[in-house]
């Protein structure tokens, strides 16, 4: 199972997105694979179309890839508040690293913290060919100038995770 991040599917939808061609790539490549997002991914995903007038457009575009949602889970609160205090991601990424849990399912995402936390957890995490130059989230990273396993000055590559088979 695929858990993908808002990053890949906003990436797929805008065509002048500098990911574009990559996300999309790495969609096809899970063709037969079941694909799933977090309500809370798919409802950031729905953002920037909504406010350009195209939601339904977006809404047409993301059934067509067949994304399942997953739901939070009862205890989903306490267990999002226990992964932003672990991995000081914002909710949205914890949603993504929830349902990876939850589901047992490989994380997809172009954001290089989201990357390395995952890993850190434990989760398989797929994305483009790597080398890539994953977007930074606009979080400040953890300690004095430095993430876990990745450079403050933004290494190309992310350690431990590996690239799709």
């Amino acid at each position: 199972m695929i858990v993908l991040d808002a990053s890949v599917l906003i990436a797929h939808l805008d065509a002048r997105d500098a990911h574009h061609g990559a996300a999309t790539s790495l969609l096809s490549d899970f063709a037969g694979e079941l694909l799933v997002a977090s309500s809370l991914t798919i409802a950031e995903v729905l953002v920037g179309p909504a406010r350009a007038g195209h939601l339904d457009h977006a809404i047409a575009a993301l059934d067509q890839l067949h994304i399942g949602t997953q739901h939070l889970p009862e205890d989903g609160p306490a267990r999002l508040a226990l992964l932003r205090a672990e991995t000081n991601l914002e909710l949205p990424d914890c949603c993504v690293v929830l349902a990876a849990e939850q589901t047992d399912g490989s994380v997809t995402t172009l954001d290089r913290r989201l990357a390395t936390a995952a890993a850190e957890r434990g989760l398989a995490v797929r994305a483009p060919q790597w080398p890539i130059r994953l977007r930074d989230s606009p979080v400040a990273p953890r300690g004095a100038g430095e993430q876990a396993g990745v450079s403050a000055r933004g290494s190309d590559a992310t350690p431990g995770i590996a690239s799709p088979t």
